[in-house]
């Protein structure tokens, strides 16, 4: 700024004064070039406290803006200019992110890439990790997001910083799972598991590993899903594992169980889930393990426990959407109504349909439901119309046509569907003559004791 410049220049002249008048100029010198630092240090922290005044008032978002730049592009170097550039630079980039602008932040990292030789290269990957993370709370930039990490891993590869490139790789496979695109996320992190198994860094690797078997089970192989969580969980149990990482850990072993559809074991790994996420503060991850432990409750056909759950202390606390969501699938599976089923579905899409373990297991549920009550509907009949079934169920023709076709292929009822005259024909259950299987079974065990006997026969005789 000119205040500053004018500062600068004049300090220049009273130390070229001081040189000609003084044989202690040496000194001078240096007391001087102290009293300039400090000022101009004194000056730039006012500058940071002005911004951040501008940041709090309406309407001078602009000029905040400007204070925090000028601050980062400040030719000054030292200690307290470093620690007020890298305040700059977290306080720019939640402007940003706040004004929902991640191409700025894109720019800002960038720009600042210089000022990285001058701070320690922890910091450094402390600094480009928050901007990503800003960039993240930015809705429907994921595409931006992958993006960015490209970039960022190749300036982390020319600068040859593998430290910081290793964790936005691991950074990059996340997102590559949440853009669907499983095959490049498992290549990326193929190469990543060789390179950072040979540099033993454990928590790094417990992170690759997780994101491998979240990897594996949207692909629904769940043999490598779990044998990818098993060796995470052994890499967590040799360091510390900070609560989040464990919480992630717990809902990962968690869904493995749910989809094995041993729910028991499930719920208690989610709940080690719930706590875990409490005491990390992390809020959006405890409603969603609360919201799966709802989930693992309805499964086994304990939805009075889902009440009791959500009007409970954990549940008060993170009352909202997905509770309700829960309660009124709760209420459906109890009531056995398919009406009220579909209709928290399509209320509450966004908690139900839109989560992928959720939808999986709700269908599973829901075609137990429509299949008990398709049963229950035809039971007294043995000639019915596929409408009146319809009409009774309030479901389409169509609909129960397909499922009364899938029953009697799997097995699960004995008649049949006559198409033409639009009706279901149901066939007396045959009573299995046991005689047979009986005989064939007697007959076995014989053989089994003769051979037994023949064997003991040859041991005496040998």
């Amino acid at each position: 700024s000119p205040a500053l410049l004018a500062l600068a220049s004049f300090s220049r002249a009273l130390h070229a004064l001081a040189c000609r008048s003084s044989p202690h100029a040496g000194f001078r010198l240096a007391s001087l070039r102290s009293f300039d630092k400090g000022e101009m240090d004194e000056d730039l922290a006012e500058l940071f406290a002005t911004a951040e005044a501008a940041e709090v008032q309406s309407g001078k978002y602009a000029q905040a803006v400007e204070l925090y730049l000028s601050i980062i592009n400040s030719p000054r170097e030292s200690d307290e200019v470093a620690r007020l550039k890298e305040n700059a630079i977290y306080k720019l980039g939640a402007l940003y992110a706040r004004g929902r602008d991640p191409d700025k932040l894109r720019v800002l990292l960038q720009s600042i890439r210089p000022f990285f030789a001058a701070v320690a290269k922890a910091k450094t990957a402390k600094i480009v990790r928050s901007l990503i993370d800003l960039v993240a709370e930015i809705p429907d930039t994921l595409p931006f997001q992958i993006e960015l990490c490209r970039d960022s891993i190749e300036w982390c590869r020319a600068e040859k910083r593998s430290f910081l490139r290793q964790r936005i790789e691991a950074r990059l496979a996340a997102l590559l799972l949440a853009a669907g695109e499983y095959n490049k996320a498992l290549e990326l992190l193929a190469a990543l598991l060789r390179e950072v198994k040979r540099l033993d860094d454990k928590p790094l690797l417990v992170e690759i590993q997780l994101v491998e078997a979240r990897v594996h089970h949207a692909l629904r192989n769940l043999p490598k899903a779990k044998a990818s969580l098993t060796s995470a969980r052994t890499a967590a149990n040799s360091i510390y594992c900070p609560p989040t990482l464990q919480a992630q850990i717990d809902l990962m072993a968690g869904t493995l169980h749910a989809e094995e559809k041993d729910y028991k074991t499930a719920f208690s790994y989610f709940y080690e889930a719930f706590e875990n996420s409490e005491a990390s503060a992390n809020s959006a991850q405890a409603v969603l393990c609360l919201k799966y432990m709802l989930l693992t409750k309805i499964m086994t056909d304990s939805s009075d426990e889902v009440n009791a759950i959500i009007t409970g202390k954990a549940g008060v606390r993170h009352a909202g959407e997905a509770m309700d969501a829960m309660r009124a699938v709760a209420a459906a599976h109890k009531k056995r109504s398919l009406k009220d089923f579909e209709a928290a579905s399509v209320a509450f899409a966004s908690h139900l349909q839109d989560d992928s373990l959720v939808a999986h297991h709700l269908e599973t549920l829901y075609d137990i439901l429509l299949q008990s009550n398709i049963c229950r509907i035809i039971e007294p009949f043995s000639r019915v119309e596929i409408a009146h079934i319809s009409t009774l169920i309030g479901l389409p023709v169509g609909k129960v046509e397909a499922k009364l076709s899938q029953m009697i292929l799997d097995g699960k009822f004995n008649g049949i569907l006559d198409q033409g005259a639009g009706c279901l024909i149901a066939f007396e259950e045959d009573q299995k003559e046991r005689t047979y299987d009986a005989t064939l079974e007697t007959l076995h065990n014989m053989s089994a004791v003769v051979d037994s006997l023949y064997l003991k026969a040859q041991k005496i005789t040998a």
